[in-house]
């Protein structure tokens, strides 16, 4: 076993004749591209370091940048000559490389890591047989039960320092054979200068990948989405059986869609509070209240209901004007109640949970007495029809919740913003002490939430043609909260990604809806909640403490 390992010579004479071949090959590509593409980039940078030189005056910058472009135009011209040769010379290079470099050296080197592999092993199980014989014997020799608690503690840590031994050797070996595998794309990149192939760069991805893949970290990262998958399939096997029909029809995964996009306005709000290590316990409130709003505004006919004792009565309107008034209307209300909670969290330092329970309360109060806890209508039937139109049968409310992550995205990773939501996050005083108003971004993440939060009720009223009442939307700040937390939205603050709340969320959708076709109760619907969410959050709770 031991002749089939390479020393470290003989792996260095494997790689020679490849390395002068190619190196050979250049160092004609370095000369030819000397006065070309090696000046040209040279050219460029003194170019930028002029335009930045504010010592230089206006004049002296641009006659200095057009000399440079001048001998850059030169360089071209040379670039242009060589291109053809060089080409065929990084042609022949890599040619050379794809029939010797695996067969040559690659291979032989895969094949001694695999034996140093077998070897570390059964080097790590004769060190294992060897402390286990001289702990028996030690055992054998003592009579006292505190020498022997002692030996006991000794033999443990001497099998632990052998397993850390053995780990050391296999990642020794695991390197080994990385950097075997990365000097081809090592030499690629000279040549091509750091241009690849796609195929070149899957290879380079799947082996780093590959590299550093810990199946512990997967199964904290991965392993919540693995058991709803499992869970998912289980239900897609049963319901056939149960209820006659397949689960995963086209029809049920737009309903699924359908169902999931108000949802994903307030589970976007509430990821930009949890990325600040908060909470929204109002959502299902603002959901209630802007759905009387919207139903009030938009109702078919007069309203025969009540607010305050005034029957409202807006079918005098145009419906345009009627559908951009409830917009209006739900998204003020929203933002306007979330920016009080904002505030008195920002301001007062108030626990999130506190400050969102009060407006919880209030909410649910004022509407619920307002409204005397009265249901009203439909809207008007033709709304549905000009905002969330079916075209060929697809569902356009979707459409509205892609703009949304799109938007969210965009503020989240594209904007300064953003950015600074991360770092409050992450780490609040900190950020404070790199000058970012911490006050400023705690209410903004706020005023984006109560947005948000508006546009989705909005839609909501609009899926659901009506019929709003205060006690609408009980219970869905805990999806909503769900869903970000099955997304990766941390806790801890300051990690999190958009795609996450985005599968959270349908996650979770695709789950009830899955578990209403089958006939599940409601009240045990909670309980699959629940296990999820516990579940996540642990994941979560592990990862952060790994990471301390």
């Amino acid at each position: 076993m031991s002749n089939s390992i390479l020393t470290a010579e003989e792996q260095a004479a494997l790689l020679q004749p490849i390395d002068s071949y190619v190196s050979g090959i250049q160092a004609k590509v370095d000369e030819l591209r000397a006065d070309g593409t090696t000046k040209i980039v040279s050219l460029q940078s003194s170019i930028d370091a002029v335009k930045s030189d504010r010592i230089l005056s206006r004049a002296e910058r641009d006659e200095q940048v057009a000399g440079y472009q001048a001998e850059m135009a030169e360089a071209k011209q040379v670039e242009a000559a060589n291109k053809g040769e060089v080409a065929k010379l990084i042609a022949d290079a890599t040619g050379y490389l794809k029939q010797h470099f695996d067969v040559e050296y690659l291979n032989p080197v895969k094949a001694s890591c695999d034996a140093e592999r077998e070897q570390a092993k059964a080097d790590y199980q004769r060190r294992l047989a060897e402390i286990d014989a001289e702990h028996k014997k030690l055992i054998g020799s003592l009579s006292d039960s505190q020498e022997i608690k002692e030996e006991k503690y000794v033999h443990k840590n001497k099998q632990f320092d052998a397993k850390v031994s053995y780990q050391q050797e296999l990642q020794r070996i695991k390197d080994r054979e990385h950097e075997a595998f990365s000097y081809r794309y090592h030499l690629i990149d000279l040549l091509r200068m750091s241009r690849f192939t796609f195929a070149e760069k899957m290879a380079q991805r799947w082996e780093a990948y590959c590299y550093t893949f810990s199946l512990r970290d997967f199964l904290l990262n991965n392993g919540l989405y693995i058991a709803i998958l499992l869970v998912f399939a289980m239900l897609c096997i049963i319901t056939p059986v149960v209820k006659g029909s397949q689960l995963l029809t086209p029809q049920n995964i737009l309903n699924i869609l359908q169902q999931a996009s108000p949802r994903m306005f307030l589970a976007l709000g509430v990821a930009g509070l949890i990325l600040q290590t908060g909470t929204d316990l109002s959502i299902g409130r603002m959901v209630g209240m802007s759905m009387v709003a919207s139903t009030i505004i938009m109702h078919q006919g007069p309203n025969t209901g009540t607010f305050f004792g005034i029957a409202f009565d807006f079918s005098g309107m145009p419906v345009i004007g009627r559908i951009v008034l409830a917009l209006a209307v739900c998204v003020f209300l929203c933002t306007a109640f979330s920016a009080i909670a904002g505030f008195f969290t920002a301001r007062f330092k108030m626990h999130w949970f506190v400050s969102t329970m009060a407006n919880m309360l209030v909410i649910f109060g004022i509407v619920t007495y307002a409204t005397k806890g009265v249901s009203f209508g439909a809207i008007d039937p033709t709304i549905p029809n000009i905002v969330t139109p079916r075209i060929n049968g697809f569902p356009t409310i979707i459409l509205w919740a892609v703009a949304a992550i799109a938007i969210v995205w965009f503020i989240w990773n594209k904007t300064t913003f953003g950015k600074n939501m991360y770092a409050v996050g992450g780490n609040p005083e900190a950020a404070s002490v790199s000058g970012i108003n911490v006050f400023a971004v705690s209410i903004g993440a706020f005023l984006l939430a109560g947005i948000l939060y508006g546009f989705g009720s909005w839609l909501e009223c609009i899926r659901m043609v009506g019929s709003g009442s205060a006690a609408y939307g009980q219970g869905w700040e805990m999806d909503a909260i769900a869903a970000c937390v099955v997304g990766g939205i941390s806790f801890t603050g300051g990690i999190g990604k958009i795609s996450g709340v985005t599968v959270g969320v349908l996650i979770f959708t695709a789950l009830t809806y899955s578990l209403t076709i089958l006939g599940i109760d409601t009240n045990l619907q909670f309980v699959f909640s629940g296990v999820i969410i516990i579940t996540a959050v642990t994941l979560d709770c592990l990862k952060y403490v790994q990471k301390k």
